[in-house]
């Protein structure tokens, strides 16, 4: 970032993803090393004058995202001028610091209210969600979007970076060129918002009703829900100075504080449980077997087509497979209903289903799941008829 803004043959700098992930956040062991909150806070100054050397570069800086875009992520993109993101269920944007007992210390608190607007801000930084990349484009939190690539030569995550790289590419030329304006055009509920929001006692009302609803989910037993409303505040009412001093102030006492160090704890905890301390299985399972279409098998297959595995559920009746496959689709179409996936995505996701009443295509499968009903002569019956 020090070379290419200031680099003369160098018309625009691209910020691209890496597989998987674009800017996962902050190094948290960074921050518990620190020993006191002077210098937590100092390190939330220094990323805020960084990312302000990113926001006012003389040359467009294009954020290319693709994965996970979360916390201090989010923060460099969204000082970057032109974000443009590829439109999978891998891509999220958000801010989960507050599940840390932290909150944004590289200029979140100040950018993000000014961005997406102070409701919708509120709502990503006090409750930390993630925001999938069609969601961030109607949000205004991206620009533009990208559709995946299928598998071809190359993996279809691979061929899809290097197409968003591409699209990323022309965008800075298109701004370089100014044939791509920076500006948003704002409709006319967007203009509206600005204006509403123009009037102190809108914004004290928002404050107001943020702050309890706060209070009643918390008891105020959490610190960082109400520093971040106090530095989206102190920013928006006395300007931005004040606004990233108070940030970087809260965030070091915020990381010193025992709710953030039991929250982290907690956290470290999550990720070693997701760890496989068994290794790499000698064998991939792509095809899976489970005997039963009831509510274990049922339940069994949804997770497995949702992870791309081509699963065959079997069941002796049609009725009973019947309610098993409507299981699967519920789940998936709740989703859908939930705006999580898209109809197209569900409907794929399903297509890694297939029922059936007989024992075809049991003999590819790399592991069969039992999951018949509770009755020791009937699991006895069905192993010998599997065994066979």
């Amino acid at each position: 970032m020090k070379c290419g803004p200031t680099t003369p043959s160098a018309a625009a700098v691209l910020i691209s993803s890496k597989p998987g992930c674009f800017i996962a956040g902050a190094d948290i062991n960074m921050i518990q090393s620190c020993k006191n909150a002077e210098e937590v806070s100092r390190l939330s100054q220094e990323g805020q004058k960084m990312f302000e050397k990113i926001e006012k570069s003389p040359k467009p800086v294009v954020a290319a995202i693709n994965g996970s875009c979360l916390g201090g992520g989010l923060e460099f993109a969204i000082a970057c001028q032109y974000r443009i993101a590829t439109k999978t269920k891998k891509t999220v944007l958000g801010t989960p610091e507050v599940m840390l007992g932290l909150l944004p210390g590289a200029g979140g608190t100040q950018r993000l209210p000014k961005m997406v607007g102070l409701p919708s801000a509120f709502d990503m930084m006090l409750t930390g969600r993630n925001i999938r990349a069609d969601k961030a484009k109607k949000m205004g939190l991206v620009h533009q979007l990208v559709d995946p690539l299928g598998p071809g030569l190359k993996s279809p995550e691979e061929r899809t970076i290097e197409y968003l790289e591409e699209v990323a590419v022309e965008c800075a030329k298109g701004i370089v060129d100014k044939k791509i304006s920076l500006r948003k055009d704002k409709g006319l509920m967007q203009k509206i918002q600005d204006y509403v929001m123009g009037f102190e006692f809108v914004r004290n009302q928002i404050y107001k009703t943020v702050h309890s609803k706060v209070m009643k989910q918390s008891k105020g037993l959490y610190p960082a829900p109400l520093k971040i409303i106090e530095c989206v505040k102190v920013g928006v009412e006395q300007g931005p100075v004040a606004g990233y001093l108070a940030e970087s102030q809260n965030f070091g006492q915020l990381a010193k504080t025992s709710e953030s160090a039991a929250l982290i704890g907690l956290y470290h905890g999550q990720v070693a449980c997701k760890k496989n301390r068994f290794g790499t299985p000698e064998r991939e399972v792509k095809t899976l077997a489970i005997l039963g279409a009831g509510l274990m098998g049922a339940g069994i297959a949804q997770v497995t087509v949702d992870k791309g595995v081509h699963t065959i559920l079997k069941d002796t009746t049609v009725a009973g497979l019947a309610r098993g496959e409507q299981q699967v689709y519920k789940g998936l179409n709740d989703k859908t209903k939930k705006r999580s996936i898209t109809s197209f995505e569900r409907d794929a996701t399903l297509s890694n289903l297939t029922g059936q009443l007989d024992y075809r295509g049991f003999e590819k499968a790399d592991m069969v799941i039992e999951a018949v009903f509770e009755d020791i002569s009937i699991k006895h019956a069905v192993l010998k008829e599997v065994e066979a």
